[in-house]
C-alpha cells in the first residue's frame, strides 16, 4: 500500500491533542475521518507527536497507509473541503514504506507565547499567555541559555508521563520579542525528543524568572536537581505551538 505523510496545521483550543482519545475530540479522529471519506476505507494514522489539549500546530506530520495513490497536490483540496476550519491539511506527499513519522524525525521546533502588557489582548488569547506583570528579558534569557545540552529533565516533567528515561538533549532555547509585536515574548525550544509538558514548564521557569521569583542563574540547580517543585509553574496549553518539525524530505520521498 502507498504511504502518505501530511503537514497538518490546527488551532488547538477545541481539541483534547493530536492522539485519539475515548473522550473528546482528537485532531486525528478528524483526520482518519477525512482520509476515510476521500479513500472510501477506514485509515490509521500515526503522528510525530501526541500534543497536549489545548496546544496548536503550525507544523504537523503524521503517515498513514492508503489504498491508493490519488496526486499529492489533490490530497489538501480533497481533505480541507471536508475538514472543520479549525485543522488543514497543508502538504501531501508520498514516502517510502519504512517512513515513519514518529521515528524518523530529527527533532521539534516550539515557541511559547507571553503577551505582556497591562491590558489582555482578545485578539492574542487564544494563542498565547497573558501576563500583565514587568518582565526583565534579560534575566530570561539568562534562564534560557541553562538548558541547551543533554540534561535529565526529571525537574521539568508533569506526572503521568510515560517515558522510560528523563534524559533528553535540547538544541537551542531562545528567549526574544516577537517582531511583529512588541507586546510578545517568544520563547523557542527545540530538541530531539520532549517529555510530558516539558516545554511548558521550561516556559514556566523562564517567565519565573523574569518576573524575579526564581533567581535567573539558578536554573542550573534546578535542572541537577531532578526535582519537580523547584521548578516553575506548567504555563497554560493555549500558549505553545509546534512550530517545525525536522526530517528528510528527500529521503522519505519515493514516488
Amino acid at each position: 500500500m502507498p504511504r502518505l505523510a501530511l503537514i497538518t496545521e490546527f488551532d488547538g483550543t477545541s481539541f483534547s491533542g493530536f492522539q485519539s482519545q475515548k473522550n473528546g475530540r482528537a485532531v486525528q479522529d478528524v483526520l482518519e475521518t477525512a482520509l476515510g471519506t476521500l479513500f472510501k476505507e477506514n485509515i490509521r494514522l500515526t503522528g510525530c507527536s501526541r500534543t497536549d489539549a489545548g496546544v496548536h500546530a503550525r507544523c504537523h506530520l503524521s503517515h498513514a497507509d492508503v489504498p491508493f495513490v490519488i496526486p499529492e497536490e489533490n490530497i489538501p483540496l480533497a481533505m480541507n473541503a471536508i475538514l472543520d476550519d479549525d485543522v488543514a491539511v497543508t502538504r501531501a506527499f508520498y514516502v517510502s514504506d519504512d517512513f515513519s513519522a514518529r521515528f524518523d524525525i530529527g527533532g521539534k521546533r516550539y515557541v511559547y507565547r507571553i503577551y505582556n502588557s497591562r491590558t489582555p489582548s482578545p485578539l492574542h488569547a487564544r494563542y498565547s499567555y497573558f501576563c500583565p506583570y514587568d518582565l526583565d528579558l534579560e534575566a530570561m534569557k539568562t534562564a534560557a541559555s541553562f538548558f541547551a545540552g543533554e540534561h535529565d529533565f526529571e525537574a521539568f516533567c508533569a506526572a503521568g508521563g510515560s517515558q522510560n528515561t528523563f534524559v533528553r538533549r535540547l538544541t537551542g532555547v531562545e528567549v526574544r520579542r516577537a517582531e511583529c509585536c512588541p507586546e510578545m515574548i517568544e520563547i523557542e525550544v527545540k530538541g530531539e525528543a520532549f517529555l510530558y509538558n516539558m516545554v511548558r514548564i521550561i516556559s514556566g521557569t523562564i517567565l519565573e524568572a523574569g518576573m524575579g521569583r526564581i533567581p535567573a542563574d539558578s536554573v542550573g540547580g534546578i535542572i541537577e536537581s531532578r526535582d519537580r517543585k523547584n521548578a516553575g509553574r506548567t504555563l497554560p496549553a493555549c500558549g505553545l505551538t509546534l512550530e517545525e518539525v525536522f526530517y528528510d524530505e528527500a529521503g522519505a520521498r519515493v514516488r
